[in-house]
């Protein structure tokens, strides 16, 4: 596999975040918070009239475009910053690009973008290709 720095990675999206899916992954996390399952709550909070992604879910779909665009992988290190929410029936699209190749070590910068909003989340991974 030919790897460059400024390579841009294939984009992983997501066309509508499931609400559904929150639901289910409340489940697996152990995250019971109502943000991620009540409207109702969500807007009592102030936080807009749509439920909230989980952050591990937003942080999955930055790890599944990794992984889709190096099959086989091994993520070493991974960092992220989460910038806005993410809500239920938003479009979001994970993208990035090689900042570095050393033998089979690559290192890549990623966003996970909303359409319409820009970023919500930007980091760094190490992988092991």
């Amino acid at each position: 596999m030919s790897v460059s720095v400024g390579q841009a990675l294939p984009p992983f999206a997501i066309e509508s975040v499931s609400p559904d899916a929150m639901r289910d992954w409340s489940t697996f996390l152990a995250d019971p918070n109502p943000i991620h399952l009540d409207v109702a709550v969500v807007k009592a909070k102030g936080l807009g009239d749509r439920r909230i992604n989980q952050g591990p879910i937003n942080v999955a779909y930055m790890m599944n475009m990794l992984m889709q665009a190096f099959p086989g992988c091994r993520i070493e290190a991974m960092d992220s910053r989460f910038l806005d929410n993410v809500y239920e029936g938003d479009k979001v699209t994970a993208s990035g690009k090689v900042t570095a190749v050393d033998g089979n070590r690559v290192t890549c910068e990623f966003t996970l973008d909303v359409a319409g909003r820009g970023t919500v989340n930007a980091g760094t991974a190490t992988i092991s290709v």
